[in-house]
């Protein structure tokens, strides 16, 4: 079965140019495509795809809502944001909503065939150019700030999920900290589970969004 793939973006050219791009994929279908969060939310429900590809910036609203809600639906369609500018906010914004993947409009039309079946398969996709200034942000001395989730953190998992942060895997956190690799998907799991989120990506930017650089 392809992956059925529904379009979001204010700017018909665009969902063409995607779409000729994505029919030419024999293991992908376009089976929909809106340019507002509603006629997002309406189509989706209606065609109920594997993935929505979804501009940051729509003219009713954010696509970072419509994530939200597409994902309290339809828990399987995964979605990936696409955008024009790499902005931090909006980034952590939409790992938090639920997206599965976040790209620049700049990206390769191979790269994006490809990001759209890394996310199909469920896997976590983030463009480098997008999260650079994320772990900059991190790396820079890091303060957090008072929070009641990041509080429940012990010592070590503080270490871990900066750690995961700086896109670090299992093994290679057991190699740095002297642990077994069960012994840190074990961390791992507490961890996501006092900061109540489901991912590894989505403890990466909610570190991120309670970190402050020095003097910024």
């Amino acid at each position: 079965m392809p992956l059925r793939v529904v379009l979001v973006d204010d700017h018909e050219v665009v969902r063409n140019g995607i779409k000729a791009l994505l029919e030419e994929t024999p293991d992908v279908s376009v089976v929909g495509e809106a340019g507002t969060v509603k006629d997002a939310i309406a189509r989706v429900e209606w065609a109920r795809p594997d993935v929505v590809i979804m501009d940051v910036r729509l003219p009713d609203g954010s696509g970072i809502e419509a994530t939200r809600e597409i994902r309290a639906r339809l828990p399987k369609t995964q979605v990936l944001m696409l955008t024009t500018f790499a902005d931090d906010e909006a980034l952590f914004a939409s790992i938090m909503a639920g997206a599965a993947g976040y790209v620049l409009k700049q990206i390769k039309g191979a790269d994006l065939v490809r990001a759209v079946q890394t996310v199909g398969s469920g896997q976590s996709l983030l463009d480098p150019a997008v999260t650079k200034g994320v772990l900059d942000r991190l790396r820079k001395g890091k303060h957090l700030l008072k929070d009641e989730r990041l509080a429940r953190l012990s010592a070590q998992e503080e270490r871990i999920l900066e750690m995961i942060a700086d896109g670090k895997t299992n093994r290679e956190i057991g190699d740095k900290l002297h642990l077994a690799e069960k012994t840190v998907k074990n961390y791992v799991t507490s961890i996501l589970s006092k900061l109540e989120v489901a991912r590894r990506a989505e403890a990466a930017a909610y570190l991120a969004r309670h970190t402050t650089t020095p003097g910024a």
